[in-house]
């Protein structure tokens, strides 16, 4: 339901001074001091469509060109042409000498892109650098002595603040919309890597890229998501926090692109049941379902099961928010890790790696066992030999409470309570040691990733 709306050699970007001592703007005041710095985008893509204006080409195939002219007798018959898609979108300048900022969803793909100012100038736009992860975007304009935006701190923003947002909806320019911030920090599940602030205020295609004010007429978020069932806006934006997105441009600026720190592990969110199970105090941290092989994690010590609990000092509450803080992080440098590992805290140093253009996760994931919903069988020594394991147990099916805790047909049982599992026996032995009505932890190998799955003991 998410949805994507559509100096030159140096620049240092500054937050702004603290809160109290920002003057207090009203709406109209706000647009008439910082709305010339807001820009209106738009972009134009070739595509290729056929003559008579069907959206595809006829085929090579003599059998599909037939097929197509009998039951499409007045179809595509003309050459292929080139025609122009638009786009539209928002940015701000973010430096008097041409530098704006966008959402990378508004430009991604475009042969042209065009900045359109307040005062009805247009320019030709070059993209500096886009990325993806964060969808944020750097143009440059040939221009000098522009209005620039002024930049806040997100963090000092708390919920239920006023904000505004100035853009471009549906191609009504420099249009001004207000509300509040309604949550901060949001985790959406299209991306990791951005803490989001969620707001209420109007936002629909178009307003993608620009700025989020707060009543300081300082610029808090880039405007880039809504929540949406019809596709327009129904209550729910998203705005990434302006820090995040400078940061991100810089880098841009820099070389085109962004290095992120990578720790090659794959979490999962801690549960109530997974914390009474690893005897934590409450739930928090990021639970280590797999380390994937020869990444800093591993040569670090970390552990399937480990559940961090703090990154270079900094709590992670949340499993959402250790990729933003490993992402943040610069290749190469060392970072201390608080892991919560077989009941007590532990301290380890890992160095970052550098983020993968693709993230690769480990390799994919007799006797019988049934009891509780689960019938289990040990896996031969051809299917361990091929999953590159040597331990495990395969569901064979599922039922019961093992099936309302989502353990799935096809399913390697890997470990129970941090315990391996490699027989039939093994896996009896480290249920029967579970206080009926407390869960284990069932380390379950899926695919090629794996999870942990509190099973609630039931005694059945």
């Amino acid at each position: 339901m998410f949805k994507t709306l559509m100096t030159a050699s140096a620049l240092v970007f500054t937050l702004a001074a603290p809160v109290q001592a920002r003057e207090v703007l009203d709406v109209a005041d706000l647009v008439e001091k910082h709305g010339p710095a807001v820009v209106n985008i738009s972009t134009t893509k070739l595509v290729k469509r056929n003559g008579d204006g069907f959206p595809f080409v006829l085929p090579d195939d003599e059998e599909m060109q037939e097929f197509f002219r009998r039951f499409f007798p007045g179809g595509p018959r003309g050459p292929a042409q080139e025609i122009p898609a638009r786009g539209a979108g928002s940015g701000f300048i973010v430096s008097n000498d041409g530098y704006i900022l966008t959402n990378a969803h508004v430009v991604r793909n475009a042969d042209e892109v065009e900045v359109k100012l307040i005062d009805k100038r247009k320019f030709s736009a070059k993209v500096i650098g886009t990325d993806s992860r964060t969808d944020v975007a750097v143009l440059k304009i040939p221009a000098g002595n522009l209005p620039t935006v002024k930049l806040g701190d997100p963090s000092r923003l708390r919920v239920g603040e006023a904000v505004a947002a100035i853009g471009s909806p549906f191609g009504f320019e420099n249009s001004v919309t207000a509300g509040i911030v309604s949550a901060k920090g949001r985790t959406l599940p299209s991306e990791s890597y951005v803490p989001y602030i969620q707001t209420d205020v109007p936002i629909n295609p178009g307003n993608s890229g620009g700025p989020l004010f707060n009543m300081r007429g300082e610029v808090v978020g880039v405007n880039s998501q809504i929540y949406s069932r019809s596709g327009g806006y129904q209550g729910v934006s998203f705005a990434i926090p302006i820090d995040l997105a400078m940061e991100v441009a810089e880098q841009l600026k820099g070389g085109g692109k962004v290095s992120r720190g990578w720790l090659g592990v794959v979490i999962q969110e801690v549960t109530a049941d997974l914390a009474d199970s690893f005897g934590l105090d409450r739930p928090r941290g990021a639970l280590v379902a797999q380390v994937q092989e020869d990444s800093p994690a591993a040569r670090a010590g970390v552990q399937a099961s480990d559940v961090i609990l703090a990154f270079d000092g900094r709590a992670v509450e949340n499993s959402g928010d250790l990729p933003r803080m490993v992402g943040m992080g610069k290749p190469n440098t060392k970072i201390p890790l608080e892991v919560w590992r077989r009941g007590k805290v532990q301290a380890l140093s890992v160095t970052l790696g550098e983020l993968p253009a693709e993230e690769q996760l480990a390799t994919k994931s007799s006797r019988s066992y049934s009891r509780g919903g689960l019938a289990l069988s040990e896996l031969s020594a051809d299917q361990r030999s091929e999953l590159k394991l040597d331990h495990g147990l395969l569901v064979e099916s599922v039922t019961g409470d093992a099936a309302r805790a989502g353990i799935r047909i096809g399913d390697i049982i890997l470990a129970v309570n941090n315990g391996k599992v490699s027989s039939v026996e093994s896996f009896r032995k480290a249920i029967a040691a579970v206080p009926k009505g407390k869960s284990a932890a069932i380390l379950v190998r899926r695919g090629d990733g794996s999870l942990y799955i509190p099973l609630k003991i039931s005694g059945e």
